[in-house]
């Protein structure tokens, strides 16, 4: 809910008034226009008890209104406009669960982090590489980078070495998506997991 203050004068007294806005849900139905609100003369015409044609807009209509049913704009950029005669409650509930399901076929990429330096000793490596080992059988995508600090910068070669390690040692679990690459004081690389 937005709040919007107006001022309006009265025999020489201001008043301000808080006005209130709600702001329209994402509605299906509001995204097709129906019936009246249908701005072109002539349509062309789809449905199922529906000869497929061009009509204009009254005649569209009365064949709408013969059978009971709604006249629905579905593409509002062809030429002319395409129009069907359909049921709009159940046109709407086909539209939601469409959108259900693809919204449950998207999957969510988690992306987990891996950092250490060009001169990282070895129990702290295998432990990284643990952690990155666990990350990859769960699903997630691995952004491993070297971070240098201060005048490691010199240490370049080391750090992308360091990254190629990495790499080979979770080979079975996930494979390299973007060799190493250096960007300001990180050389970065990502993993992606292997689907078995």
């Amino acid at each position: 809910m937005q709040f919007k203050f107006f001022t309006k004068t009265i025999g020489g007294f201001t008043i301000r008034k808080k006005r209130t806005y709600t702001k329209r849900k994402d509605n299906l139905k509001y995204k097709f226009k129906t019936g009246k609100y249908i701005r072109a003369r002539t349509v062309r015409l789809v449905g199922d008890n529906v000869e497929t044609g061009i009509y204009s807009l009254d005649e569209a209509l009365a064949i709408a209104e013969e059978q009971d049913l709604a006249l629905v704009e579905i593409s509002p950029n062809a030429n002319p406009p395409v129009c069907k005669v359909i049921d709009f409650q159940k046109f709407i509930f086909e539209q939601k669960k469409k959108q259900k399901e693809l919204k449950s076929k998207q999957q969510k990429v988690v992306i987990k982090e891996i950092r250490f330096g060009p001169n990282i000793d070895e129990p702290d490596f295998n432990f990284k590489l643990n952690h990155a080992q666990k990350f990859l059988e769960s699903g997630a995508k691995v952004k491993v980078f070297v971070f240098f600090k201060g005048r490691t910068i010199v240490y370049k070669d080391q750090g992308k070495i360091k990254l190629l390690e990495f790499a080979q040692a979770l080979e079975e679990f996930g494979k390299v998506e973007a060799m190493p690459k250096l960007e300001g004081k990180k050389m970065t690389m990502f993993i992606t997991p292997v689907k078995k």
